[in-house]
């Protein structure tokens, strides 16, 4: 199973999270859960995954985060 990719994102992939960030509000302390779980070498599914965090959604597929979402919001794939 691969791990998530921290580096050489695509361009677009990279500003729609930076989008994502700041039109859902997602906080240093979220971002920093996320970087600490990321630390850890979190194995993924090559399919849709997600992953849950207090206060935001982290949503991917493969390799690569694709969106981070609110709590609200409905999260699809495997979670891990």
């Amino acid at each position: 199973m691969p791990q998530v990719r921290r580096h050489n994102l695509p361009p677009a992939l990279l500003q729609h999270l930076l989008d994502r960030i700041q039109q859902r509000q997602i906080t240093a302390g979220q971002l920093g859960a996320l970087v600490d779980w990321l630390d850890r070498g979190p194995e993924v599914p090559k399919e849709r995954w997600f992953h849950r965090f207090p206060g935001m959604t982290v949503c991917g597929e493969g390799e690569l985060v694709k969106t981070f979402l609110t709590p609200d919001q409905v999260a699809y794939g495997k979670e891990v």
